[in-house]
């Protein structure tokens, strides 16, 4: 059986927090991954306009060229064009899929860095750009649904659970994660980073590789075998990326056999708390993360939440 970790204090280097949403702000949806089915996305939009939210959508949105959402060129510049709009206050990835690695280098970050922050939501493939809004804007970001995708836009409507805590992590609400699983039992407060470890292995080399020292890391994936899941997290620990990591909180593993084996395997050697069964990432419910400000682990509740310190964070 695990010894407990040591409660580890909290840490200063959080991410600024823009300001949350409020009714009648305007927020752009845009594609920068894989293409989104047109119906869907348009029940998406009007799910976000019920929340008394002005929708603008990219003007690329519903381009397709193979299994991107239309160029390059042109994922870039609706992602850019959105961020740089001073009327915008968020900007919210369709879907996922593949493509977003594919514009980081197309970005002008010093034209998104003049913009100011603002709320970048999104999840799966747009890991890629949580972590390099981090690293080139020093801005924290929501991972969570996204309006093409099932837990937003399902016939039905949105999942209730996933859309309840959506909607309270974009104007304002830090309610608690619970997950079913402690690996490593412990406490720890520390800025939250991570995402779908496809991407975050994927960035292993990239300016945007992730760096886990001080941090929480958040990880889940889908349709990964466990053999490629030791692989990644093999790939991860070797390279460095989890040096330091201060704690882990473990997502949803969906169509992914059973990886705890592993999982246990390769991050309970890191003495730190690490935490599981979290309805984040693939699946439902989906429940939203927020990347770059602090989190508080809590293996006794089995929990991950966002923390309230550092207020001046907030703009």
């Amino acid at each position: 059986m695990n010894e407990p970790a040591p409660s580890i204090p909290a840490r200063s280097e959080s991410l600024i927090v823009p300001r949350p949403l409020r009714p009648g702000d305007v927020v752009a949806v845009v594609a920068p991954c894989g293409p989104p089915d047109p119906v869907r996305l348009a029940r998406g939009v009007r799910v976000l306009e019920g929340l008394g939210l002005k929708v603008a959508t990219g003007a690329h949105v519903l381009d397709r060229d193979r299994y991107l959402a239309g160029s390059d060129a042109d994922r870039a510049a609706d992602l850019q064009e959105a961020w740089c709009d001073p009327a915008v206050a968020a900007v919210i990835c369709a879907r996922g899929g593949y493509g977003a690695t594919r514009i980081l280098d197309l970005l002008d970050w010093d034209a998104l860095r003049a913009a100011g922050p603002k709320t970048l939501a999104g999840s799966s493939d747009v890991t890629a750009l949580h972590q390099a809004f981090s690293v080139e804007l020093g801005v924290a970001s929501w991972f969570g649904p996204m309006p093409a995708c099932a837990t937003v836009s399902d016939p039905e409507g949105p999942e209730p659970r996933s859309f309840g805590h959506f909607t309270e992590a974009l104007f304002g609400g830090t309610s608690p994660i619970i997950g079913d699983r402690v690996i490593v039992p412990g406490r720890v407060v520390a800025p939250v980073t991570g995402g779908n470890l496809s991407l975050l292995a994927a960035l292993c080399g990239t300016p945007y590789a992730l760096r886990a020292r001080g941090r929480i890391v958040l990880l889940e994936d889908v349709t990964e075998e466990p053999y490629r899941i030791d692989r990644m997290l093999t790939q991860l620990l070797g390279s460095g990326a989890l040096d330091g990591a201060a704690g882990f909180v473990l997502g949803s593993w969906e169509d992914c056999g059973d990886p705890y084996p592993v999982l246990e395997e390769r991050l309970a050697p890191l003495g730190v708390p690490v935490i599981a069964g979290l309805p984040v990432g693939h699946g439902s419910p989906q429940l939203s993360v927020l990347l770059g400000a602090l989190g508080v682990i809590d293996a006794e509740s089995c929990s991950l939440t966002g923390s309230t310190i550092d207020p001046v964070e907030a703009v």
